[in-house]
Parts: structure tokens; sequence; C-alpha cells
């Protein structure tokens, strides 16, 4: 077994993708797959499976990813110990789901590739219920999660902004000549939600049924914050969404913000990462920079 073979499975196992991985190590994808090939024969076990396009880690595969990750980690930290090179160098791999990606962490990363170049950084759209198990099993070094505040024994979790959610809708709407908006005004509405699931989804849910009025109202439901945006901006129905969502739509005019409170969700952005993970001057300076750029948002 090299090390050189280690550090290519990895970076499939990164990137899911061999011509990527391929790319990203300077390498033809033949090279790629041979070194792979060899690795599972050593092994004796299947890492990747190839579903047509699609390459997916075994079970084997993500046990071996963790010890990998760990050894590779070792080894990285023990030759920054011995090297007078202080450049900085090395990969960090980031998981967030569709709301950070598209709202909170371009600026994040735009200012972190300004200031460390010569890191190579892994962005992967993850969904929020696999968050916190790809740091677990080595997918991530840090991820993203929009939920209430928590805690975990085996992960270092961040708080770094509060996320206010709010009722939106079309400015025509009968809600919005209100001064008030309870509960009950929303009885007969057609509401547009995320899927079951989140936690914020849950909590608004709970509020329904604690009002009375959970088999009472209308919903259609969505995996996108844009698409429930532009629904909500055709007048099809009420928006429920974070306010880093909407941000733009409110300075167009496209959206107003219904007159209702939930003072009980408590929803935040929050940074994580494992706790026995050996945390690279790249990693650092990644953690840093999100703390620093995250920190100038007010909501």
């Amino acid at each position: 077994m090299e090390l050189r073979q280690l550090i290519t499975f990895r970076m499939v196992a990164s990137t899911l993708n061999f011509s990527r991985a391929a790319a990203a190590l300077n390498y033809v994808p033949s090279n790629i797959t041979l070194q792979i090939q060899a690795l599972e024969g050593e092994l004796g076990v299947r890492l990747f499976d190839r579903l047509g396009k699609q390459v997916v880690l075994t079970d084997a595969g993500k046990q071996f990813l963790f010890h990998v990750d760990r050894v590779l980690n070792n080894i990285e930290e023990a030759r920054l110990s011995v090297s007078d090179n202080h450049d900085m160098t090395g990969t960090v791999t980031i998981g967030a789901n569709e709301m950070h990606c598209a709202y909170r962490l371009p600026k994040v990363l735009q200012l972190y590739r300004k200031r460390c170049p010569d890191v190579q950084l892994i962005f992967r759209p993850t969904p929020n219920e696999d968050l916190k198990q790809s740091l677990y099993d080595g997918r991530n070094d840090v991820v993203f999660i929009l939920d209430q505040p928590m805690n975990s024994s085996g992960l270092l979790i961040e708080l770094l902004i509060e996320e206010p959610f709010r009722l939106y809708a079309e400015p025509n709407h009968p809600l919005t000549k209100k001064s008030e908006i309870h509960l009950e005004d929303l009885r007969g509405e057609l509401l547009l939600l995320n899927e079951k699931g989140c936690t914020y989804r849950t909590f608004f849910d709970q509020a329904l049924v604690r009002e009375g009025i959970d088999r009472l109202h209308m919903n259609l439901e969505f995996s996108s914050a844009e698409a429930i945006k532009q629904c909500a901006i055709s007048g099809i129905g009420i928006a429920f969404l974070p306010q880093l969502a909407v941000s733009g739509e409110l300075e167009r005019g496209e959206l107003v913000v219904l007159p209702w409170e939930m003072s009980e969700l408590r929803v935040a952005t929050q940074m994580a990462w494992h706790r026995e993970k050996w945390i690279s001057p790249a990693i650092l300076a990644f953690l840093n920079v999100a703390r620093e750029s995250l920190s100038r948002i007010s909501c």
C-alpha cells in the first residue's frame, strides 16, 4: 500500500468523480483507475461502486476513508512540524446545505481564496440531515449547519449567526394589510414550505398543531428555497423561509414580510468540525475566515 494510493483514494472519495480527481492530482484518469484497483485488490474489498456515471463509496470505503484521513493528517502534521516552509498549502473540504451554499458561503470562499490561494478548496453540497455524519466518516473537514443551537460529544460546534424566520408574501396579498397576524389567520392559506425533516419545518408544524389548525391548512413542499420564493412572488402562496434567503427580493419589493412572530423558533448558522480531527493550518485559516466574514452580517 503506497502513500500516493491513499492520497488518490481520498481525492476520489472527496470528489466522487475519477476525472475530477485526476485533474486535481495532475494524473490521467486511467492512472487513477489503476491505483484504486490496486488498492482494492490489496484490501480484498470494493471501495467504490460505479453506478453508471455515478461513483459512490461502499460501506468498506467509508470505513477506510476514516482511517486514511487520520493517516494523511498525521503525515501532514509531521511534515509541517519539521518544515521551514510556512506557505499555506493543503486541502480543505467543506459541506453545507442549499441555503448556505447560495446565501452564506460565497463571500467566505471568496475571501479565503484571496488569502490562501495555494490551498485546494473542495466544496460539497450536503443535505442537512447528513452534515454531522459527514464529519464522523471523514468526508468533510468543516460543515455549516442551519438548525437549532446544538451540542455534541464528538463534534465541536460554534454558533455564528442567529437566523430569523418569517412569513413572506407578494405585496398585494390580503394578509399584508393586517397590523398583526396570528396562526389562525393562516387557516385556508396555501403555505410554501421546505420538505419535512428539517428542524425549522418541524417547529412550524408543531406551532400549527398547538393552535389546532394542523389539518385545516394547505401546503406545497419544496426542496429548494429558490422555488419557494418564485412561487410566493407569483402569488401562489405564503413562503416560510429564513431571512438570509430573501434579502434581495425584499430590497426589490418582490416580497414583503408578514407581521407574524414565532418567538420559540430559534435557528442559527453553526460551524462544526470533528473534535478529534487534527486542525491543519489551512483548516484553521478557514475557520478564522468564516468567523470574520460571517460576524460582519447582522440580521
